[in-house]
């Protein structure tokens, strides 16, 4: 996905943009959508905007993506104003286009989009600090509380299954069966791990179908680095990166989080020794995410939340299994063998939520409303 200058400033002047363009430069370290800082000046005053040019292969729905992030911004920023809070910088607020849309098409097809940009605040890709985590787990709290009557039903699914655990395990089972690079035998552990949990990866749904589980807005990339933090006061300030907000579950964006934050090892991690779950970190996250909740969460989707992490680890083990087993399609990877690195860190960890499971299942009862 690349464009030219000129085709960068034919979209970014589609906008409803203030003053004149003063640069435009790439910003963030994203690697689905192109991204650009554009900084405008009249009489004196600087705006400031991001503009975005959207991932149609990995979307292909940019009218249904485009439906999501306007219906839920827009609610957002009603309720932000509810609260006395600031509306411009506690929430991404969408620039129109010129004739008034949400998004613009430039003349080789590329759909753009435009928001405010929100300063004096940063996105951290790593723990550094555990008050961040807190934060982190108290903005995707609040995120709950705030979108707790949202209709969720009326969101589109930009990436079909996204979180369909059980659809996920019939893709990995196929991949096993074809075995298309020779792989499965030298990865008979892993998927022995696999397969032995099969039956927890349908609960969830199982759950929504007895209507015991609400489905929620769901952000599905609840990652630290899309959280902006205020440079002056350290408090979460803005959830960020909306492409993938679907209809879900809380449990699921919970789980997501701690997956990435509360892992004592990297992602692609070789020592499969210092691969733990940092009860500490998970304490951290789960107190700021009740506390951010708010008591919107029903009993049953807190006492989920350990079975949330768990899945949410197990679906992404399966995930970058399937794809060694289907040659590295996917996921980019820099080295071999490293998507079986990757699957076999998230199954480490796997484990060790079984083993911690009571620790779990206790500080979550610690902090439930």
């Amino acid at each position: 996905m690349n464009n030219s200058r000129e085709t960068m400033l034919e979209a970014a002047q589609a906008f409803l943009i203030k003053g004149t363009i003063e640069s435009c430069e790439p910003y963030g370290s994203g690697h689905i959508n192109l991204t650009y800082r554009l900084v405008c000046r009249e009489k004196g005053q600087e705006y400031a905007y991001i503009l975005q040019q959207m991932n149609q292969e990995v979307f292909k729905d940019i009218k249904g993506l485009m439906s999501n992030v306007k219906g839920v911004t827009s609610f957002l920023r009603r309720q932000i104003i509810e609260n006395h809070g600031d509306p411009d910088r506690e929430t991404l607020n969408l620039v129109p286009t010129r004739d008034g849309q949400d998004y613009y098409t430039d003349s080789l097809g590329h759909c753009w989009r435009m928001y405010l940009f929100i300063s004096q605040a940063t996105c951290y890709n790593l723990v550094e600090d555990p008050k961040d985590f807190y934060q982190s787990g108290k903005a995707f709290g609040r995120f709950q509380c705030l979108l707790a009557d949202y209709p969720a039903d009326e969101l589109h699914e930009t990436i079909p299954d996204f979180h369909n655990t059980p659809a996920r395990y019939e893709t990995f089972e196929k991949a096993v069966r074809e075995d298309v690079m020779g792989r499965a035998g030298q990865v008979a552990e892993e998927i022995q791990f696999i397969r032995e949990r099969k039956e927890d990866m349908g609960l969830a749904l199982r759950l929504k179908e007895e209507g015991r589980l609400p489905v929620r807005v769901s952000h599905n990339d609840t990652k630290l680095n899309n959280i902006m933090i205020d440079d002056a006061t350290g408090q979460a300030l803005c959830i960020i990166d909306l492409d993938t907000i679907m209809p879900g579950f809380s449990i699921f964006d919970y789980g997501d989080s701690i997956r990435f934050g509360a892992n004592t090892a990297q992602e692609d991690e070789t020592d499969l020794s210092k691969v733990s779950l940092s009860l500490p970190l998970f304490e951290v996250y789960t107190k700021g995410f009740l506390e951010g909740s708010q008591g919107r969460l029903t009993r049953t989707e807190t006492e989920l939340l350990p079975y949330g992490a768990k899945m949410m680890t197990l679906e992404c083990g399966m995930r970058f299994l399937t794809d060694y087993l289907q040659g590295d399609v996917y996921f980019h990877t820099s080295r071999e063998g490293h998507n079986l690195d990757r699957c076999r860190t998230q199954l480490a960890l796997v484990a060790d939520i079984e083993r911690k499971w009571a620790d779990l299942a206790a500080i979550v009862q610690k902090y439930q409303c």
